[in-house]
């Protein structure tokens, strides 16, 4: 027995040292095209697209992909901006996400303080280097698994819309997800951490209020203000607000409120979301929202609709992906800012906003454990995290302290700070994508916990419906 037993370990730990060997060349490789990467980066992030809306972007995507020898479907789910790409062939099946919109009045130089460019958007999350990185760990896999003759299929999942857009909902329901086994992810940060904690629970939409319009002083009798409505409605939110479960979030903006003063608004429309760690409370909160615009028409003598436009769930974790991508950020490392970066890094410490952190964590590695355990954020990843295993890391593409959705963020983003953070993102997926290529069985212990944490009785039902895409949702 003891021949057999050392036959069988010297295998095992051949193997071990083979597939790490094969990582280490992989990640060379990435880092060799970091300023092809970089540049595809810098492309995507001045083209700066809102959701649904990002033709240059996913297109430059796209060829980027073709010409690295995977097949391409476009237009997928009935969304011109989002798009799978395949190469390989039967199981496993090992899927990447992508996104690459930016938001809405967020335009801002790549430079220290705030000065806008002139656009009107700005990648203030970082999409422009959340769709590139993940651009390069799948193609970074697909050499890989040439060069090895390595069985399976890796696709590359562009995804529109994450920001109020819920893009990848409509995916998950065209069940595109369900082709893979695992779904991988990360997103831009200001530290580098597996994705533990859990996301909110997200419905947006948009109430559309009409009434009246009227001379506001020669004749105000006549008119019925749809504006009146919104401002009705939203006092009756505000109250609400008392009587939520503490960790909900309601935000709303005006998004029309008339032309002028001195006459009486005859449309007028507020874009609310609701937020919660529990999708149930979340239904709850936007039934009594629904029920205070009805009160709010029926106060101001007007009419009201209203439009469901996202709707997310909250994330499911799996624990044992996250220890094999923990394991590879680990062996992947952080990077030190170089000079010009640190001397940026300051200033950008000194703007309003902004956090001070020690800026040499941009080298160091969260335990997998650290940090709150629920984000306060919304991501449609979610609902792909309940079709599919899922698992995903942030890493530091802004100077530490940075809030997203910030000018500091899509400053950072535009320099070599996101430029490493990126690369630091695409050699960890890459080195969790071959690991799970090489360990079938770990896939299978991932699926497991999958089962048990969504439950045996299980169906997914989408927070939107059967609304089609909201494609002009930022118009």
């Amino acid at each position: 027995m003891k021949p057999i037993f050392t036959c069988v370990l010297f295998c095992f730990c051949f193997t071990l040292v083979a597939q790490e060997a094969d990582k280490k060349k992989v990640i060379q490789r990435i880092q060799q095209k970091e300023h092809q990467y970089g540049q595809l980066a810098n492309q995507i992030w001045r083209f700066a697209e809102v959701g649904y809306k990002e033709k240059q972007s996913s297109t430059l995507l796209q060829e980027t992909l073709r010409k690295a020898g995977f097949t391409i479907e476009s237009g997928v789910a009935d969304i011109p901006t989002a798009f799978v790409a395949t190469f390989g062939q039967g199981k496993p099946v090992i899927g990447i996400m992508g996104e690459y919109d930016a938001l809405p009045g967020m335009s801002q130089d790549s430079i220290p303080t705030k000065r806008s460019l002139g656009n009107l958007a700005g990648h203030a999350c970082g999409h422009h280097l959340f769709g590139t990185g993940s651009v390069a760990a799948a193609i970074a896999v697909k050499e890989w698994m040439q060069e090895t003759g390595q069985k399976g299929t890796i696709k590359f999942y562009g995804c529109p819309a994450e920001e109020g857009g819920s893009g990848k909902v409509y995916m998950v329901r065209e069940g595109l997800f369900s082709q893979a086994d695992v779904m991988l992810h990360w997103h831009p940060n200001n530290q580098h951490v597996i994705s533990m904690s859990n996301s909110l629970a997200n419905k947006a939409g948009k109430f559309r209020f009409y009434g009246l319009s009227s001379h506001a002083a020669a004749s105000p009798e006549r008119g019925r203000s749809a504006l009146d409505a919104v401002e009705a409605m939203n006092y009756m939110a505000n109250m609400m607000r008392e009587h939520i479960p503490s960790t909900t979030r309601l935000h709303y903006v005006i998004t029309h409120g008339g032309k002028a003063p001195n006459i009486v608004p005859d449309f007028a429309e507020v874009y609310y979301y609701v937020r919660s760690p529990k999708r149930d409370i979340v239904l709850d909160v936007w039934d009594r929202l629904e029920n205070a615009a009805k009160g709010a028409a029926l106060g101001t003598g007007t009419k009201y609709e209203a439009e469901v436009i996202g709707g997310v769930y909250e994330m499911l974790p799996n624990d044992r992906l996250a220890k094999i991508m923990h394991g590879n950020l680990q062996a992947v490392g952080g990077y030190t800012l170089n000079p010009s970066e640190l001397a940026f890094a300051k200033q950008i410490q000194q703007s309003e906003g902004m956090e001070i952190v020690d800026l040499a964590t941009t080298n160091q590695i969260k335990g997998l454990n650290e940090g709150d355990n629920l984000a306060t954020g919304s991501t449609d990843v979610a609902d792909v995290s309940w079709t599919v295993p899922t698992i995903g890391l942030g890493t530091a593409a802004w100077v530490p302290g940075t809030s997203a959705h910030s000018w500091q963020a899509v400053a950072a983003g535009g320099t070599s700070i996101g430029r490493k953070g990126m690369m630091v993102a695409a050699k960890t997926l890459a080195s969790t994508a071959i690991d799970l290529f090489k360990h079938p069985e770990w896939i299978k212990e991932a699926k497991t916990e999958f089962d048990q944490r969504r439950g045996p009785n299980f169906v997914y039902k989408s927070l939107l419906g059967n609304r089609p895409p909201a494609l002009n949702y930022r118009d």
